[in-house]
């Protein structure tokens, strides 16, 4: 179980202190799928950044299983079992994506171990195991790669900060099939998406709303998105047409 309590993060803008993030407290329980969405700005990146300790909190605490990990660094948190996947997730010209895959196990695998997470995401093994994770690869493949290294890693709780960010409609479709499949796959693990994207928070387990660094609802799929339609802190980016799909990464 992941619980922040009184979480709070400033930055320096132009010689005052900006609260990003302002006392936040929830837990989020094992073996769910949780989309942390809201409008853009809200802290939902920052957020994501704080759980995964790529940024430290002002304040505050934030407890895995009982144990203080504010103070870790990422490589600690990661070694405790957070995994975390970027917006925009990082091309490694001259390392291939076996090598990439096995080095997120942290153990020698063989090549059909690493097929395997590949045929998880929606690859062919065979036309990617011995791809170079380079600019020759499209946005969708780049993210499912990158997804398919958070499921060999085997995170307790695996954090994809907005997944539909920069690609196409084609791969976001086939994301949400991915998703899909790692919640029906969920034992003793968590997922934590943020997102914005109607079709993303359908097949969440909870939803988190913030809004202006703030908690403002948590609760199940079923229970929040009645509230979120129509109201001003409706989910911006909802709807038919999935307009926010091709338009790139945005701060939250």
């Amino acid at each position: 179980m992941l619980k922040l309590e009184n979480i709070s993060f400033e930055v320096d803008s132009d010689g005052t202190d900006k609260e990003i993030i302002k006392d936040i407290s929830l837990t989020v329980p094992d073996d769910k799928l949780i989309v942390i969405t809201g409008p853009n700005g809200g802290g939902k990146s920052t957020l994501a950044k704080l759980i995964a300790g790529i940024e430290k909190p002002t304040s505050g605490r934030i407890l895995l299983d009982g144990t203080d990990i504010t103070d870790m660094s990422v490589t600690d948190r990661a070694k405790a079992g957070i995994g975390f996947a970027f917006q925009q997730p990082v091309r490694f010209k001259g390392i291939e994506v076996f090598d990439l895959i096995r080095l997120a196990t942290g153990t020698k695998i063989t090549v059909s171990d690493a097929c395997e997470y590949l045929s998880a995401v929606g690859l062919c093994a065979h036309d990617y195991i011995n791809r170079e994770v380079n600019a020759s690869l499209s946005g969708g493949e780049l993210k499912r790669i990158e997804i398919a290294t958070v499921l060999a890693k085997g995170s307790k709780f695996s954090i994809f900060d907005e997944p539909e960010a920069g690609i196409d409609l084609w791969s976001f479709n086939n994301l949400i099939e991915v998703f899909e499949g790692m919640r029906s796959r969920i034992k003793d693990s968590s997922i934590i998406i943020i997102s914005h994207q109607e079709r993303i928070l359908n097949i969440a387990d909870e939803i988190i709303v913030l809004k202006d660094g703030e908690l403002l609802m948590q609760g199940s799929r079923e229970d929040i998105l009645p509230k979120l339609s129509g109201t001003e802190s409706a989910v911006k980016g909802c709807g038919k047409g999935l307009p926010a799909v091709n338009g790139g990464a945005q701060n939250g």
